[in-house]
């Protein structure tokens, strides 16, 4: 794996030949000097802050030391070669300290903490329902989720177009076109997300057969009840979504961190007093988290009132059919890329829970999808700084720092997905038994925990070049990349090794092996920076 990761590196050094020239211009764009953390004052309140760690609004004690994330560099005066541009884009790890390598860092870190709280606390529900030594009810619990996430993120596509449409009304000093992107998202969530509450807490069976679980499965006692109560905070969830994706839009990361801390620390006390004291058992689990997701939900709804992001006139009113078009046409291609995602990982959930009767496999599976799913947050984190950094870094200092940082990008993250790989990989020991009090089912979490810790390390450059693509506005180009590897997930689940646990997740890392090659070589041949480059170099060499 450490091979895989630098040969993906050394991928870069065989790009298309492109070298390193002064840019021709600059572009003041004024969305660019909102990402760069400029501020854009209304009267008594502004939106944008001058760190992306700062609280947006004054009265709530934002820090003062303000200053810029992009700041204007000088034009490269030297054409570098390949291999320069290959030790060019290794973090500077241990040398002087690198401008690059800080705007990184002081995006991703702040992103990874307020990501990662949720799966860690995702995985504390695991704990707790591992401890009551039941398998059945370890796979109930791993069913019942994969269906509410997949519910779930076939609507949140909205909010994560929420939040470029929020950022351009904050970088043009438009209050109402802000509040009228917030409501209309809210709206559409409330709408959407009470649709889905009412069927999966009217029909969880049907839902949980039609998804992830034979009708006649033991396992279905388990998670019909949780499913049921784990819907009641979808609503609030999707408030969150739309809250989260609103800061995010105005580079506040310290908010939502705070609103993140604060419910899944109610999480993490209610779901023993839910288990244990307060007699619910392993729903207990599902109830602790519908409380703190509807906990959060309010909390932001008051914080976007208090924004002025948005009002109750505009909340209760149905978007016009003009924006509903205009929102669909922007999350259209998000909305196919999420739907493979599911369709993949819920054959692989559902093949899992087939297995055996016991609930063995699938509590097994349950667990190693747990531990992943913390490694797979923190490289969204990656995904969505390079989301963020690359296009700002194309419109302010033009396409050859552009490439610069997402060149470098790609090694911080693959470095990341390595660095996972190796501690899940390590911490197998420690982390399996916490998990389950039951022999036979860490034994089998085992191997597919190994497998899983691989994926890790592949996906690293993945997440990096899909965050370029996302910045870029290629959604297309990966839709069919995800629908391309789904299918080869898909196939090799059809084929025998999706009749073994551990065959399941070589599947999804073949897969992922696949979607590195397609994810990269976009990167290296079509990327949009790749032909933006070559004519920037040409207009430099024949300026005067």
């Amino acid at each position: 794996m450490i091979a895989l990761y630098l040969g993906t590196l050394l991928a870069l050094v065989a790009t298309s030949g492109q070298a390193f020239s002064p840019p021709s211009g600059r572009n003041g764009h004024v969305l660019v000097e909102l990402l760069a953390g400029r501020s854009f004052s209304q009267p008594q309140k502004r939106f944008a802050t001058s760190s992306p760690t700062e609280e947006l609004d004054v009265n709530d004690g934002e820090s003062p030391n303000g200053g810029s994330n992009l700041q204007e560099k000088s034009p490269p005066d030297t054409h570098f070669s390949k291999r320069d541009r290959f030790l060019e884009s290794l973090p500077k790890i241990g040398r002087r300290k690198d401008e690059l390598d800080q705007r990184i860092l002081k995006t991703a870190i702040p992103n990874m903490i307020n990501l990662g709280v949720v799966p860690i606390v995702n995985s504390v529900d695991t704990f707790w329902v591992g401890r009551l030594g039941v398998a059945l009810a370890l796979a109930g619990q791993s069913a019942a989720n994969q269906a509410t996430f997949t519910l779930y993120f076939l609507i949140a596509f909205l909010p994560n177009i929420t939040a470029p449409l929020v950022a351009s009304a904050v970088a043009s000093n438009n209050t109402e076109e802000a509040q009228k992107r917030v409501s209309e998202s809210l709206f559409l969530c409330n709408v959407l997300g009470f649709l889905g509450t009412v069927l999966l807490v009217s029909f969880p069976r049907r839902i949980l057969s039609a998804l992830v679980l034979p009708a006649d499965a033991p396992a279905m006692a388990f998670a019909a009840p949780y499913l049921r109560w784990r819907a009641v905070g979808m609503v609030p969830s999707l408030i969150s979504a739309t809250g989260f994706a609103a800061y995010r839009g105005m580079l506040n990361t310290v908010t939502p961190l705070k609103v993140s801390l604060m419910t899944n620390a109610a999480n993490l006390v209610l779901d023993p007093l839910c288990i244990f004291n307060g007699g619910f058992g392993f729903v207990g689990a599902a109830i602790a988290t519908a409380v703190s997701e509807t906990l959060g939900g309010l909390t932001y709804l008051r914080l976007l009132f208090r924004r002025k992001l948005t009002r109750w006139s505009l909340l209760l009113r149905p978007p016009s059919f003009k924006s509903i078009t205009r929102l669909l046409q922007g999350g259209i291609a998000m909305l196919i890329r999420q739907l493979a995602l599911n369709v993949g990982f819920l054959v692989a959930t559902r093949r899992a829970q087939l297995l055996d009767p016991s609930g063995v496999s699938g509590a097994a599976y349950g667990i190693t999808m747990q531990m992943y799913n913390v490694g797979i947050i923190l490289l969204v984190a990656m995904q969505s700084t390079t989301a963020a950094l690359v296009p700002a870094s194309l419109v302010k200092e033009g396409p050859t720092s552009a490439q610069k940082c997402s060149d470098r990008l790609f090694a911080w993250s693959s470095l990341v997905g390595l660095l996972l790989g190796v501690a899940q990989y390590l911490l197998i020991p420690v982390l399996v038994p916490v998990f389950s009090t039951l022999p036979e089912v860490r034994e089998a979490v085992r191997m597919p925990a190994l497998i899983a810790s691989l994926i890790l390390v592949v996906n690293g450059p993945i997440f990096a070049g899909e965050g370029v693509m996302l910045g870029l506005g290629s959604y297309k180009e990966l839709a069919m990349i995800t629908g391309a590897w789904t299918v080869s997930m898909i196939g090799c689940l059809a084929s025998p090794l999706g009749k073994r646990l551990d065959g399941i997740m070589w599947s999804i890392l073949v897969s992922a092996i696949m979607g590195q090659v397609m994810v990269v070589g976009h990167y290296l041949k079509f990327c949009p920076l790749v032909k933006q480059v070559k004519e920037e170099a040409a207009a430099a060499a024949i300026a005067p």
